[in-house]
């Protein structure tokens, strides 16, 4: 790779600054560690081998995926056991099969009754299984709703007892957490989520059937509970990278931002007290969590002026509209000028592209390229 600065890159662009992926990387890797909690980091977030074998450093090496996609993708880096966390349907079954027969532990995940059956039909031919069952702690997205979970242990004998099949645990994602914006709030929805898991676990053992792994898990919960008493895991996802949406919610710090999107300045607007660049809705998303709790944050606050509310307002597909409730400083960003912008939500937006360019803020401000990690897109 030839040494470019972020001034000779294409725009848009998605920069990826080491030393803040580092440092997040540490802070939760320790965290869990310390609470004597396996890691098994969502890399839907990264969709990058690069940034997975960080996040396993360590570590045992287990992490999770959204996509077969995915799977397929870190299998080939060499991860080997790897749980697909989107509910599994009987058709993408020879998918998870093929993965398995090279040796990948490629666990899934139901909630269903119908697909534990198809599931176990399956292992008659002489293939292997690994199961989690899903339940909701709370979120109200997948999952048996807990305190109830009804089918759960008929969904976990059915399991248990097809030969071929391992009913590896039960796990949760604590999705509401994303709606808290305190400590405490957060903190509350963790023990919810601890409450679950580690109550659909005891339920399973109680009637006698095996229940290795609890696994829970999301950024928010991660970073604020208080007690991960009885969980064994925990698949924190977008703390590789943050972004406003935790940002505000408190999972982290305004300097714990490790990604941005690299824009150029295409047009000056100051009757309507506007500028464009040229990052809109694809190069962005249109991801407004983080005016849950910030309005004005827009599609996206430009990195270094955000003290002074300048966000990108609106989008359309390839334009990104600029305002603020302030005059913009014309003169500061002129046509042609580079600006970067702090994503709401940094897994939608990182999906936008084939590439992270690599800066290091420790090293020069983040101005040259140190190096260039792939990622996967696509299911």
């Amino acid at each position: 790779m030839s040494i470019q600065t972020i001034d000779e890159l294409p725009t848009p662009s998605l920069i990826l600054d080491r030393a803040i992926l580092s440092r997040n990387l540490k802070r939760m890797s320790d965290r869990l560690r310390n609470a004597g909690v396996m890691l098994r980091p969502h890399l839907k977030t990264a969709k990058s081998i690069q940034v997975g074998r960080m996040a396993v450093e360590g570590h045992d090496g287990r992490i999770t995926v959204s996509t077969l996609a995915e799977a397929r993708y870190f299998a080939g880096g060499g991860f080997k056991d790897i749980l697909y966390g989107v509910g599994i349907v009987p058709a993408k079954l020879p998918a998870i099969t093929e993965l398995r027969r090279r040796g990948v532990n490629l666990r899934m995940v139901t909630d269903n009754l119908a697909v534990a059956k198809a599931v176990a039909a399956a292992a008659r031919d002489g293939d292997t299984f690994s199961v989690f069952i899903e339940i909701d702690s709370g979120a109200g997205r997948a999952g048996l709703p807990f305190p109830e979970m009804p089918g759960l242990l008929d969904i976990a004998r059915l399991l248990h007892a097809a030969p071929g099949v391992e009913l590896a645990g039960v796990m949760t994602h604590a999705g509401h957490s994303y709606h808290q914006s305190t400590p405490e709030g957060i903190a509350a929805v963790a023990e919810q989520e601890r409450r679950a898991i580690v109550g659909a676990a005891e339920a399973l053992r109680a009637a006698g059937i095996p229940c290795p792994i609890v696994s829970a898990g999301s950024t928010p919960t991660a970073m604020h509970s208080a007690d991960f008493t009885g969980i064994t895991e925990m698949r924190p996802g977008v703390y590789v990278f943050n972004d406003l949406d935790q940002e505000f919610i408190g999972s982290c710090g305004a300097g714990d931002l490790a990604l941005s999107v690299l824009a150029s300045v295409i047009g000056h607007y100051p009757h309507r007290n506007q500028l464009l660049v040229d990052a809109g809705a694809l190069a962005l998303s249109k991801d407004i969590s983080a005016q849950e709790f910030q309005p004005k944050v827009g599609f996206g606050t430009i990195a270094g002026a955000a003290a002074n509310g300048i966000a990108v307002v609106d989008c359309s597909q390839e334009h990104g509209f600029v305002g603020s409730d302030k005059p913009l400083p014309y003169g500061d960003l002129p046509v042609g000028s580079r600006v970067r912008i702090l994503p709401n939500h940094a897994c939608i937006t990182a999906a936008a592209y084939d590439r992270y360019y690599v800066v290091d803020g420790d090293l020069d401000g983040g101005r040259t390229v140190v190096d260039v990690y792939d990622r996967i897109n696509g299911w």
